[in-house]
């Protein structure tokens, strides 16, 4: 699958390959699950044989990211407050999603400035993000700067290893799964210790 996403790319010129990785980080925000990361490291690979360069590779695949991700912000900073609390949609948790707007509020814009280093939530962090209203200009400073680092990051791996390119999957995958499970991990235990504070406020 590697060398056929790696063949198909490098037929293309320059000037479609740098579109294609643009398209492809953007895309992964708006449309989760998507290959972006591998396909940004083949893009590092590709660097590496002299196809395109470094520098307009970290640039445009790093705005792609900010592109998907702050569309995914309107959206949420769209949604009426009005709409969510109705009751209509008995499969929304007012409740929850109160508590999420309030710890968004208090530590979102750390978990934005991380969220390209947390896969799986990238989505999710984007449209909350939006829905508890966070500062426009901040969050695409911070946006900007985690797409930037971890770009970087993946693209000198496919500078690396050229060719060798599932090893950096490889690597890619275990994280994620790492990532996704610690992260399940801290939710889980922020629900119990919410039913215990329910319990505890019966009692």
């Amino acid at each position: 699958m590697f060398e056929d996403i790696l063949n198909n790319i490098s037929n293309f010129t320059p000037f479609w390959i740098y579109v294609t990785l643009f398209l492809i980080a953007f895309v992964e925000n708006v449309f989760p699950p998507s290959p972006s990361d591998l396909v940004v490291v083949i893009g590092g690979s590709l660097v590496s044989t002299g196809v395109i360069s470094f520098i307009p590779t970290l640039l445009l695949t790093t705005m792609g990211s900010v592109v998907g991700f702050m569309i995914l912000f309107y959206f949420g900073s769209t949604v009426d407050r009005k709409v969510v609390h109705s009751g209509k949609f008995k499969y929304i948790p007012v409740d929850a999603i109160d508590k999420v707007e309030l710890w968004f509020k208090k530590y979102g814009f750390y978990v934005i400035l991380g969220n390209r280093f947390l896969p799986g939530t990238r989505s999710v962090i984007s449209f909350f993000a939006g829905m508890s209203m966070m500062d426009v200009k901040r969050t695409i400073l911070l946006a900007t700067l985690s797409a930037f680092v971890w770009n970087a990051i993946i693209i000198y791996l496919g500078y690396i290893f050229g060719n060798n390119v599932s090893a950096v999957d490889k690597y890619l995958s275990t994280y994620s799964n790492i990532a996704i499970g610690i992260t399940i991990f801290v939710v889980l235990v922020l629900i119990i210790k919410s039913v215990i504070r329910k319990k505890n406020t019966k009692n």
